[in-house]
C-alpha cells in the first residue's frame, strides 16, 4: 500500500499534469510488452506493436530497453525526468542523457544487485557517451513505433480525464479533486492511499505533488523510487476494451483521415500532425517513411504557409507547428 499524508498547505500545492508525459508512456508501455496485464484492453496493441517493431528491425533494441525497464517493482528514475511535465520527447530525452554520472551509477546498480551486470547497463553506469547516445536513439525509435501512432487516442483519454478532474476541483477544491480518483485511490482524513507492490510512505516535505495521467499505466499507480526527488504520482487512465478498433474505425489514428488532409493533402497532413513536437527532417523522414527530400519539401511548404517554424539547435534544425498550425489541426480555424 502507498500512503501520502497531506497538510493544508500540501493541498494548495497539488498539481495535475495537463498532457501525457512521453517518457512515462515509453517506460510503462515497455512494461506492458513484458507482461499480460489488462490483456483484453491492450493485447491488440501488443500484437500490432510487436509486429511493427519486428518490421522496423527493432526487436533487439526493444529487448535491450527492457533490461533497463524490467516489468518489476523497480526501474531507474532517471528514465522519467521532468517530474511528469516533460514538454516533448526531445526535451525529455535530453534530460535523460544529461543525468549526472554518479546518479546513473547509483540507480543502475539497483537493477542487478546480485546477478551479473549486462554490458549495456555497465557502460551506461560509467557514463559512456556512445552508450548514452545509443540509449537516446533507442528511446526515439521505440516511441515512433509503440507510442507515436497511438498519440491521438492517448491525448483524447487525457483530455477526458482532465475534464473530470477539473469539474471535481471546481466543485469541491483539492478534496474533491483527490476524491475523484476513487476507487483506484482512496482519499480520507487528508491521507491518500493506493495499491502498491510493497508498503511505502511518500513524504511531501513541503514539495508539490504532481499527478500524471498515463495511458499505458495499468492496475495501480506508480511513483518514483527516490523519495528525494520531487514527488510524482502516475495514475492509470484505464482505456476501455476495444479502444484501438474504435479509434481506427473513427479515423482518429491517421492524420490523412482528418478534414485537414482534404485541404493540404494526406502526406502533408501527416507531416503537420507529427510536428506537434519538434523534429528534424531526418526524424520526420524516418517516422513517416519518406525520403529526405520529400520530408524537406513538405516542411518547407508548411513553413512558408506559416504553419511550421524551423529553428537551429546546435548542429541540427528542428521543425515544429506554430499556433496557426495547431489551430488548423484542431479544426479551430
Amino acid at each position: 500500500m502507498l500512503r501520502i499524508d497531506f497538510t493544508a498547505e500540501d493541498l494548495g500545492r497539488l498539481r495535475v499534469a495537463g498532457e501525457p508525459d512521453p517518457l512515462w508512456e515509453i517506460t510503462l508501455s515497455l512494461h506492458l510488452l513484458q507482461n499480460r496485464q489488462a490483456a483484453v484492453v491492450f493485447d491488440p496493441w501488443r500484437r500490432e506493436v510487436r509486429a511493427g517493431l519486428a518490421r522496423a528491425g527493432l526487436t533487439a533494441t526493444t529487448t535491450a530497453l527492457t533490461r533497463l525497464v524490467p516489468s518489476a517493482a523497480y526501474f531507474p528514475d532517471f528514465l522519467t525526468p521532468g517530474q511528469g511535465t516533460a514538454p516533448d520527447l526531445h526535451t525529455g530525452i535530453e534530460l535523460v542523457l544529461s543525468t549526472p554520472r554518479r546518479r546513473l551509477a547509483a540507480e543502475l546498480a539497483q537493477l542487478c544487485p546480485r546477478g551479473p551486470v549486462p554490458p549495456l547497463v555497465r557502460r551506461l553506469a560509467e557514463g559512456d557517451p556512445r552508450a548514452l547516445q545509443g540509449l537516446g536513439g533507442a528511446l526515439r525509435r521505440y516511441y515512433a513505433i509503440a507510442v507515436e501512432p497511438y498519440r491521438p487516442a492517448v491525448r483524447e483519454a487525457v483530455r477526458a480525464d482532465r475534464s473530470v478532474r477539473s469539474d471535481a476541483a471546481l466543485r469541491a477544491g483539492p478534496d474533491g479533486l483527490l476524491r475523484s480518483y476513487g476507487p483506484a485511490l482512496t482519499w480520507e482524513s487528508r491521507t491518500l492511499t493506493a495499491p502498491y507492490p510493497h508498503p511505502r510512505d511518500l513524504p511531501l516535505d513541503g514539495r508539490p505533488l504532481t499527478i500524471v495521467p498515463s495511458f499505458f499505466c495499468v492496475l495501480m499507480p506508480v511513483t518514483l523510487a527516490d523519495d528525494g526527488l520531487d514527488p510524482v504520482l502516475v495514475h492509470p487512465l484505464g482505456p476501455a476494451p476495444g479502444w484501438l478498433a474504435r479509434a481506427r474505425a473513427q479515423g482518429r489514428l491517421g492524420a490523412a483521415d482528418l478534414p485537414v488532409g482534404q485541404l493540404i493533402g494526406p502526406t502533408r497532413a501527416l507531416v503537420l500532425d507529427a510536428l506537434e513536437q519538434p523534429r528534424t527532417t531526418t526524424q520526420l523522414a524516418e517516422l513517416l517513411r519518406l525520403t529526405m527530400s520529400t520530408a524537406s519539401r513538405h516542411a518547407t511548404v508548411l513553413r512558408e504557409a506559416g504553419l511550421v517554424i524551423s529553428e537551429r539547435r546546435g548542429h541540427e534544425v528542428f521543425h515544429v507547428r506554430t499556433g496557426l498550425g495547431d489551430a488548423l489541426m484542431d479544426g479551430a480555424l
